[in-house]
């Protein structure tokens, strides 16, 4: 089971990427979002869901197996932010690179209570943060497409 929760938490291996791991999961959401970007509201949200379940229980696991609190191996916390960052947008590829953008930086800077968020014990507190971080991310976008001519 270990081996499994460590391949889900670093989504795939993505974690393992040299530079910038988190980066990487944060383009594996943007994969995940393409095909998804036209689903209803419920079905988005039970993907978030899906994952920030499954992700959970994996960045718990792999944290073990890595022998640290919030290792940068595991990204799926990425994977789930980067989808709350662009849930319900409808985003085309502009959006979607101002989304990521977005996203990369509120994940960096972790705005409160995100910054409080990642203190919580587990997989809890590695996926916490970035779910946060993705909330405001998300509401940015929406903006972004209403007032910024051609964003979408």
């Amino acid at each position: 089971m270990t081996r499994i929760a460590v391949w889900l938490a670093t989504a795939g291996g993505l974690g393992y990427a040299p530079i910038a791991p988190g980066t990487f999961g944060s383009a594996a959401g943007l994969a995940i979002y393409w095909p998804t970007r036209h689903w209803s509201m419920p079905a988005q949200l039970g993907i978030i869901a899906i994952i920030t379940l499954v992700g959970t229980w994996a960045a718990t696991r792999a944290a073990v197996h890595f022998g640290r609190e919030d290792p940068g191996q595991v990204v799926i916390d990425e994977v789930a932010g980067q989808l709350v960052t662009l849930a319900w947008t409808g985003a085309g590829i502009g959006a979607m690179i101002a989304a990521f953008l977005t996203f990369r930086i509120l994940d960096i800077i972790k705005p409160y209570p995100a910054n409080r968020f990642e203190r919580l014990h587990g997989g809890v507190g590695i996926m916490a943060d970035d779910l946060m971080a993705g909330v405001y991310g998300c509401l940015l976008v929406h903006l972004m497409i209403r007032f910024v001519p051609g964003m979408n």
